[in-house]
């Protein structure tokens, strides 16, 4: 019985000792985050808390920035620059401004020293990271064009397709133009890859453009995806200059005869067909002419008008703000302002001048074959910039004629431009993925 108590007695001062130790530890830890606390309660000196806020400001970031890197500083500032000029061109000359204002602000705010917007963390960044990167927000403008597309206009003329299809030469010559670029100029190493997603540009498709580069060659996707919106909103001032130089004023009055009634079958069957003949014979196009097609049908089915008006309204609104400032967001001093970059917005230049021009020329070359003329002005519209070219071939006619009503006729080529740049991505993607 005494061992009992003698044990019981040694248990007992053990606990008491052991439940004495997070006591002194506890009253140690109190002790030390009070001294914190009072130390925090403690104002910095005026001296410190100016220069706090000094350090804080845009002037001081873009001073520090440039005395790491001029593309810190004074390129930040520049873009920012950049970007008031293309909010004006948007506001002021109503140069596209669905495109250009939700850019510009993009790149006016990705600019902004020590704010990080677009860095990891930043709201722009998982904008960017989450919609563009991964292919969502083209695939679903492409879903809300296809809603807003009437096919009447080339179902009722089918010959110009040819149009639209002309216009993909500056794909395919701009990607030997990178591939020249990566063999003659140091500092430039553009893969076949590379090539083909700088290439496709050349179509004056933002949302196939943004697709392409983000399975060939996710490095330039922000470079691909800036050039190639940066020129659909620049469609009114690119292409006019070359329009009027490969053409007569004779050539840019003629007038075409009224376009025939497409009736509600073909209007359904085209989508349907277009996606037929994509499963069968170019698969690595579906996503493309599948999002397209579904959107159209939605359209000219009849029976989902909801879904469509939401389509072609809410949702393609939404995501066009937020495609923009993502597009914008990637308008970045550090990376436009390198030889790449400048390499990949020369090309794309260039691409846009091509596609404009061999539309031109390929309406020319069939009014030689037929007696039934076609306007050249609506050869320009073989870009798939919908329908931003279709309006610029309308108001050069008009300059020349101002009865002349081209703006039918050319969403012919337009819409044809559409298809034929998803199926030229297609073919890019079926060859080099």
């Amino acid at each position: 019985m005494k061992r009992f108590i003698l044990i019981f007695a040694i248990l007992g001062f053990s606990l008491g000792m052991f439940s004495g130790i997070p006591d002194c530890l506890g009253d140690t830890v109190s002790e030390v985050e009070a001294a914190a606390a009072e130390q925090d309660r403690k104002l910095a000196s005026f001296p410190q808390l100016l220069n706090n806020i000094a350090t804080s400001t845009g002037i001081y970031g873009f001073i520090a920035g440039n005395a790491s890197s001029w593309t810190n500083g004074l390129g930040m500032f520049l873009m920012i620059v950049v970007g008031f000029l293309l909010l004006y061109l948007g506001i002021a000359k109503k140069f596209e401004p669905l495109l250009l204002v939700t850019i510009a602000f993009g790149c006016i705010l990705a600019n902004i020293p020590l704010a990080g917007i677009s860095d990891p963390g930043g709201v722009l960044y998982y904008v960017y990271d989450v919609g563009i990167k991964t292919g969502i927000f083209p695939l679903l403008i492409f879903m809300g064009v296809g809603a807003l597309t009437d096919f009447g206009p080339l179902l009722a003329n089918p010959k110009t397709v040819l149009l639209g299809g002309a216009a993909q030469f500056g794909i395919f010559s701009t990607l030997i133009g990178a591939l020249v670029l990566a063999r003659y100029v140091p500092g430039i190493d553009f893969s076949l890859t590379d090539a083909a997603s700088i290439g496709i540009i050349g179509s004056a498709d933002g949302p196939t453009s943004i697709y392409i580069s983000s399975q060939l060659a996710p490095r330039l996707l922000g470079a691909v995806s800036v050039a190639a919106y940066s020129y659909m909103a620049l469609v009114p001032i690119i292409q006019p200059p070359i329009m009027k130089a490969l053409t007569s004023s004779e050539e840019r009055k003629i007038r075409m005869s009224q376009l025939r009634p497409v009736s509600k079958r073909e209007r359904i069957m085209f989508p349907l067909i277009a996606l037929t003949l994509c499963l069968l014979f170019l698969p690595s196009a579906a996503p493309l002419i599948g999002f397209f097609a579904f959107g159209n049908l939605m359209r000219e089915c009849g029976v989902v008008d909801r879904l469509s008006d939401t389509t072609r309204n809410a949702l393609i609104n939404i995501v066009t703000i937020f495609l923009g400032l993502g597009v914008g967001s990637q308008l970045l001093a550090s990376e436009v302002l390198s030889l790449e970059t400048l390499g990949i917005l020369l090309l794309g230049i260039v691409a846009f001048c091509i596609g404009t021009a061999s539309g031109v020329l390929m309406a020319k070359l069939m009014n030689s074959f037929s007696e039934t003329k076609i306007n050249p002005l609506i050869g320009s519209a073989g870009v798939s910039a919908v329908p931003m070219a279709a309006r610029v071939s309308q108001d050069i006619g008009a300059r020349e004629d101002p009865q002349n009503v081209l703006l039918m006729h050319a969403m012919g080529p337009n819409v044809a431009g559409v298809v034929g740049s998803a199926v030229a991505a297609g073919v890019l993607l079926a060859v080099f993925q």
